[in-house]
């Protein structure tokens, strides 16, 4: 299938086992290649391609937008964090 690919990757990341450490990351990708991000590290979206910096620029401006992005870590990482967690921990 030739064509254009639009796709989007969420993930959490984290290492210790009180979750204190959690980054949530979303990746929006076109063609397999990342053009713009958010990082609850940073706080904002960054763009990595000229349409990905004017998004990320609009987007930034969206109070309601941003703290949509930055409540993930706490709405959606940490719950199914501890799930993972107890699974693994219950089969050892």
């Amino acid at each position: 299938a030739n064509g254009y690919y639009n796709s989007g990757l969420a993930k959490c990341i984290w290492s210790s086992h009180d979750l204190s450490d959690m980054v949530f990351i979303r990746n929006y990708i076109f063609n397999k290649d990342v053009f713009i991000q958010f990082n609850s590290t940073v706080g904002e979206f960054v763009g990595y391609t000229e349409l990905g910096v004017k998004n990320a620029e609009a987007w930034n401006k969206d109070p309601a937008q941003l703290q949509g992005e930055r409540a993930q870590v706490e709405g959606y990482c940490k719950p199914n964090a501890e799930i993972d967690q107890s699974t693994i921990t219950d089969k050892s």
